[in-house]
């Protein structure tokens, strides 16, 4: 048998630290958390806000948070499950849906914080990268006032990768249009092109009003329309065509900017009608078994008469 030397021996071991329970379950990214939630000295422990794009199974979530020793305050929350308010009740997760999310998060915080008159973000849905110079400073919306600054909030991504077009940055386009300050550039936008360094806003544009989803719906209906009755059954129940999508989308950003502020709590009143069955005893469990096993005996000796 050959000699092998021990790499890790019990010293090593004794030593050894066991890393943050969320970082085990891969759900938080400390790393990326501490640039996003540490606030300069000088700033006197004014909050640094994030806007946090989480996507479910089968919805976008979009918050403005921000942190305190212990633990996260959430400012403001818009789900893509509030969509139907505004007209909008299938493909709750796409890119369209993902930007009308974060337009929704975006006006109503800025509702929240008296904001929204003064920062009306884009109005006209044209996917540039909108930015101003003020007092050496770079603001990402279209004009600064001079007596309320911009709300700013840096996008928290948490531990999904960044790829080019994600759906993350369609939030994020929301969030901007919305009138948020939101620090960001259009390399990761859908159009943008790596290798000529060229952004092709036009592109992106017809991604945010659904134009992919729509192209995909024309194209499985000519080609296998079976699929098509299966993969967007819930577009056929809600009455939505290909042709209208960018429609349905432009009319939801309206609504979304003339009411985003959220529905009333409903009162919760639990059923006290209901009551918990009784535990069975000892001598009553036996009994249910000894029951069973009869009525067994007498089926199968029914079964040997016959």
């Amino acid at each position: 048998m050959v000699f092998v030397k021990v790499q890790k021996s019990r010293a090593y071991f004794s030593r050894y630290q066991v890393k943050y329970r969320r970082r085990r379950e891969g759900k938080t990214d400390y790393r990326q958390r501490k640039r996003l939630c540490a606030q300069d000295k000088n700033k006197y422990q004014s909050p640094k806000y994030r806007l946090i794009v989480r996507f479910t199974n089968r919805f976008v979530i979009c918050q403005i948070a921000y942190s305190l020793v212990d633990g996260d305050r959430i400012l403001c929350h818009a789900s893509s499950s509030e969509l139907s308010r505004y007209g909008l009740s299938v493909g709750l997760k796409n890119y369209a849906a993902a930007y009308c999310t974060g337009l929704l998060c975006a006006r109503r915080m800025l509702q929240k914080v008296g904001l929204d008159d003064i920062y009306e973000g884009n109005t006209e849905v044209d996917a540039e990268v909108v930015s101003t110079e003020y007092d050496k400073k770079t603001y990402y919306v279209e004009e600064v006032d001079d007596d309320k600054k911009p709300f700013r909030a840096l996008l928290d991504v948490g531990c999904r990768p960044t790829t080019t077009g994600c759906r993350v940055f369609g939030a994020l386009k929301g969030a901007a249009d919305g009138g948020l300050d939101v620090p960001h550039s259009e390399k990761r936008f859908p159009g943008y092109d790596r290798d000529a360094k060229e952004y092709d806003a036009d592109m992106h544009r017809e991604r945010i009003f659904g134009g992919h989803v729509s192209e995909y719906m024309e194209y499985l209906e000519e080609e296998d329309n079976q699929k098509y009755q299966e993969h967007f059954a819930s577009f056929i129940a809600a009455d939505v065509e290909a042709d209208g999508l960018e429609e349905l989308y432009e009319s939801v950003h309206e609504k979304i900017r003339e009411d985003p502020s959220p529905t009333a709590k409903k009162d919760f009143s639990p059923d006290k009608g209901f009551k918990r069955k009784a535990k069975l005893t000892i001598d009553e469990r036996k009994a249910r078994v000894q029951a069973k096993k009869d009525a067994k005996n007498a089926e199968l000796e029914a079964d040997d008469e016959e």
